[in-house]
C-alpha cells in the first residue's frame, strides 16, 4: 500500500516542574535556597529522508508525543530535557496545518528539518525568588505546557520523469521495461492505483533518474475525478514529462484527443505543468491501426515524438538515451 496522505496530531513535550528546596549542610541549618530549574520539553521534529519514499508509517500511528523534561532537583539539579520525537517522512512531503489550512513547510533534501512544535520551558526553582527581602522562598514555578497541533501530511513525489496518460496506455509496462520498478500490468483499466517510482541506470557516469509513474487519468481528474487531485500532485515537481498515447486505438479512443485532452487536464490542474518539457511516447505502435494514428499526431505539430512499443520493445533503447540527453542538462540548471 502506498500512502501519500496522512493526518498526525503530536503534541509537545511538558517542562518540567522547578523544585523547592533549601541547603542543609553540617553548620549551617539555615542555608538559603538551592531548588533547580525543571528541564525544557522534548519538540516534534519533522525531518526528510532519502530512504523513505511513502508515508506508510503514519497510517496506523496517527498520534505522535514527545518526552517531557525532568523535574528540577536539590542542590541546583537542573532537570534534564526531554527527548524529541523526529517523525521521519520521505523527500518532497508538505506539512498543512488542519486548524489554518496553511503550508507550514514543505521539506525537499535529504536531512532537511522542521521544528513543527516546541516543548515547555522547564519551571524555575526556588533559586531564582531569593531576594533581599525574602531568603528562604517556596515558591517554584511548573514547567509550561508543550505545543500540541493537528498537521496534513501530503507526499509530492520527486522524480526527474513523470509518466502521464489515460488508463491502459501502457505506463506501467513502460516503467516495468526501463526501471527496477514491478508494476501490476493488465489489459484492463485502473490497474495501477497508487503512483509507482522506479530507477533508470545508465552507464554514461554512472546515472541514474527517478520516474514516477501517475495512476491513469479520466476526463475531470483535473476536477478531482477519480482521485485526479491525489495523482496529479505527484508530477508537480518532475523535470520532464512523458506523456504516453495508446496509438492502437482501444475502446474506440482517438490517440489525437486523447493527447490533447490530457494537456488540457494538466492545464486546469496547473497551468504551470505545461511549461515543463515533454516528450510524446506514442505506444503499442505494433497495433493494426498504429501507424495511421501516429501520422495524424504527427500532423499536429507537437513537437518531440518518439514511437514505441512495450510489446516488442521496439524503440525503448532510443527513449532511455533521450531521457538522459534531455533531463541530465535540467539537472545543472
Amino acid at each position: 500500500m502506498f500512502i501519500d496522505e496522512v493526518v498526525v496530531t503530536a503534541t509537545a513535550g511538558d517542562g518540567g516542574r522547578g523544585c523547592v528546596s533549601f541547603r542543609r549542610e553540617k553548620f549551617e541549618p539555615m542555608g538559603g535556597p538551592n531548588g533547580g530549574d525543571g528541564g525544557a520539553g522534548g519538540n516534534v521534529v519533522v525531518m526528510a529522508d532519502h530512504d523513505i519514499n511513502n508515508l506508510n508509517a503514519y497510517r496506523f500511528r496517527p498520534k505522535w508525543k514527545a518526552n517531557r523534561g525532568e523535574h528540577g532537583r536539590g542542590s541546583n539539579g537542573y532537570g534534564k530535557a526531554g527527548e524529541d520525537v523526529i517523525l521521519r517522512v520521505a523527500p518532497g512531503t508538505v506539512i498543512i496545518s488542519e486548524e489554518t489550512g496553511k503550508v507550514v513547510a514543505e521539506l525537499l533534501e535529504n536531512e532537511e528539518s522542521v521544528v513543527l512544535l516546541k516543548g515547555g520551558n522547564g519551571g524555575w526553582g526556588n533559586t531564582h525568588f531569593k531576594s533581599s527581602v525574602t531568603q528562604a522562598p517556596k515558591r517554584a514555578n511548573p514547567g509550561q505546557l508543550g505545543e500540541t497541533g493537528k498537521f496534513r501530511l501530503v507526499l509530492k513525489t520527486l522524480a526527474d520523469v513523470g509518466l502521464v496518460g489515460f488508463p491502459n496506455a501502457g505506463k506501467s509496462s513502460l516503467i516495468g521495461l526501463i526501471t527496477k520498478a514491478h508494476p501490476k500490468c493488465a489489459a484492463y483499466p485502473f490497474t495501477t492505483l497508487h503512483p509507482q517510482v522506479g530507477v533508470i541506470e545508465f552507464e554514461q557516469d554512472y546515472k541514474r533518474l527517478v520516474m514516477a509513474d501517475v495512476p491513469g487519468l479520466i476526463p475531470g481528474a483535473s476536477e478531482n475525478k477519480g482521485l485526479g487531485h491525489r495523482f496529479l500532485k505527484h508530477i508537480e515537481r518532475c523535470r520532464i514529462l512523458l506523456i504516453i498515447i495508446d496509438m492502437e486505438g482501444t475502446d474506440g479512443r482517438d490517440p489525437c484527443e486523447d493527447y490533447l485532452q490530457l494537456l488540457e487536464e494538466l492545464r486546469l490542474y496547473d497551468p504551470l505543468l505545461l511549461d515543463k518539457p515533454r516528450l510524446i511516447i506514442p505506444n503499442k505502435m505494433d497495433g493494426e491501426n498504429a501507424e495511421d494514428n501516429l501520422k495524424r499526431l504527427r500532423s499536429l505539430n507537437l513537437g518531440g515524438i518518439l514511437p514505441i512499443s512495450c510489446l516488442t520493445e521496439e524503440g525503448i533503447a532510443d527513449l532511455k538515451e533521450q531521457l538522459y540527453l534531455r533531463v541530465t542538462p535540467l539537472e545543472e540548471v
